[in-house]
C-alpha cells in the first residue's frame, strides 16, 4: 500500500479528498495553482508542494481534480515530463472522454499509468466520504488503488475498460441533472400550496418520491441559501454539455434531460453561477411568482 498519495487540485472536491487521505493515514503531498487551496491544505496536516510535478516526484499514486479540459492537458503534460516510471494517476474530473484519451496517451508515454475514475457526489458529500468510485482501465493498477480508494470514498466499482467509468458518469450526471430540477420543482410546489418546506422535506424524504438529490439538496432549499457551494452551476454547465454532446453523438434521446438544461442556464443568467446548482429552485420560485425566502444568496 502507497504510505503517501499526491493530489492535484485542491478544489471544493480535490481538497476533500486529501482532508480524508489525511484522517486515513495517509501522507499527502498536493499542489493547486491557487495559492489560497495550498495554504488551506498545508493548514490541515498536508504538504503542499512546489509544483504538479513536484507532486509526482513524490507519489506513487496522484490522484487529479480539475476544472477544464486545458487544465488536464496541461497537467498531463508536467506528469509526463517528470518521467516516474510507474506511477499511477486517478483521473476523478468529468471530461469528455476524448480529452480523458488524450491525457491518457500523453501520460503512458512516460511509462505511467492513467485510471479514468469520475466521482459520484457533491462537494459536501466528498467531505464525509459519500463518494463512488467509478473506476476505469488497467485492472492490476485499480488493484494498488484500492486503498487510496477506500480512503476518499465509501465505495467503489471496476467497470472495464478505460473510459467507461467516465460513460457511468454520464449516466449518473444526467439522473442528478433531472433529479435536482425534480426536487426544486417539488419545493415550489409545496411552498405555492401553502406548505411549511421544512415539513415537505422531513416527509417526503421519509416517502417512496424523495431522491439522494432531495436529500442533499432540499436543506438549502427550504434555507433558500445556495451560497455554499457542493456544486457551482457554472461548473455544472460544463458537465451538461458534456453529456449532451455524448448522448447526440450516440443518437440517444434525452428528453428530460434536455428540458432541464434551461432552468440551469436561467440561474446563471438570475446570478447564480457561483453558487450550488440547488439555486434552480429560487429560479422556479421567481416563475411561480413566489418571494425570496433570503436575500443571502443573491449577488
Amino acid at each position: 500500500m502507497a504510505s503517501t498519495v499526491g493530489v492535484i487540485g485542491l478544489g471544493i472536491m480535490g481538497g476533500a479528498m486529501a482532508s480524508n487521505l489525511l484522517k486515513a493515514g495517509f501522507k499527502v503531498v498536493g499542489y493547486d495553482v491557487a495559492p489560497a487551496a495550498r495554504r488551506a491544505f498545508a493548514r490541515g496536516g498536508g504538504t503542499a508542494a512546489r509544483s504538479n510535478a513536484d507532486v509526482v516526484r513524490r507519489a506513487p499514486i496522484v490522484i487529479t481534480s480539475l476544472p477544464s479540459v486545458a487544465a488536464l492537458a496541461a497537467v498531463s503534460a508536467e506528469i509526463a515530463k517528470a518521467k516516474h516510471k510507474g506511477l499511477i494517476v486517478v483521473e476523478t474530473s468529468t471530461m469528455p472522454l476524448e480529452a480523458k484519451k488524450a491525457a491518457r496517451d500523453v501520460v503512458e508515454r512516460s511509462g505511467a499509468t492513467l485510471l479514468d475514475c469520475p466521482l459520484s457526489g457533491t462537494g459536501a458529500q466528498a467531505r464525509t466520504k459519500d463518494l463512488l468510485v467509478y473506476a476505469s482501465g488497467v485492472r492490476a493498477a485499480y488493484r494498488q488503488c484500492v486503498p487510496v480508494f477506500e480512503g476518499i470514498a465509501r465505495g467503489h466499482h471496476y467497470l472495464g475498460a478505460f473510459g467507461n467509468g467516465s460513460k457511468m458518469k454520464y449516466v449518473a450526471n444526467l439522473l442528478v441533472a433531472i433529479h435536482n430540477v425534480a426536487a426544486a420543482e417539488a419545493m415550489v410546489l409545496a411552498r405555492k400550496a401553502g406548505l411549511d418546506p421544512a415539513q415537505t422535506l422531513k416527509v417526503i424524504g421519509d416517502g417512496a418520491g424523495t431522491s439522494r438529490m432531495f436529500q442533499v439538496r432540499g436543506p438549502m432549499m427550504v434555507a433558500d441559501d445556495y451560497s455554499e457551494a457542493t456544486m457551482k452551476v457554472e461548473v455544472w454547465q460544463k458537465d451538461m454539455h458534456i453529456i449532451g454532446e455524448y448522448a447526440t453523438k450516440l443518437g440517444c434521446p434525452t428528453p428530460l434531460f434536455a428540458a432541464s438544461a434551461p432552468i440551469y442556464t436561467a440561474a446563471i443568467a438570475e446570478g447564480f453561477a457561483k453558487e450550488d446548482t440547488g439555486s434552480v429552485c429560487a429560479v422556479l420560485g421567481a416563475m411561480a411568482g413566489l418571494p425570496r425566502r433570503s436575500r443571502k444568496s443573491r449577488r
